[in-house]
């Protein structure tokens, strides 16, 4: 089970994704459990390994958007990096971006109540 205070220990703004949820701790932590089910970490990963700069853009930019309306900061951060870059297609090494966008979503995968 997940928590607020699991999510604050993980860095999440959680008072900020709490007022995008008229204040419903409730509503708020069913948007969170549902974001696990995201795909588009794999998409991105996927689309960066292939060189698809458009369908990575596409996958970095609707998982900027869940990250922010939940104010997951430590997987928004590098999303949010990463989405500019390839909205301007820059030809560069994704890799270092992508690795911190994995460790985060994975540390969020991780978080329990424990």
């Amino acid at each position: 089970m997940l928590t607020t205070d699991a999510l604050r220990a993980y860095g999440a703004n959680v008072d900020d994704g709490l007022a995008r949820c008229m204040g419903r701790e409730d509503f708020y932590l069913r948007l969170v459990k549902m974001a696990r089910a995201d795909g588009n970490v794999a998409r991105l990963k996927d689309a960066l390994a292939a060189n698809d700069l458009t369908a990575a853009f596409e996958a970095a930019h609707a998982l900027k958007g869940v990250t922010a309306n939940l104010s997951l900061t430590p997987v928004h951060t590098p999303v949010a990096e990463i989405t500019e870059l390839l909205r301007a297609r820059t030809q560069t090494d994704y890799a270092p971006l992508m690795a911190q966008i994995s460790a985060a979503w994975d540390a969020f995968m991780a978080l329990t109540d424990d």
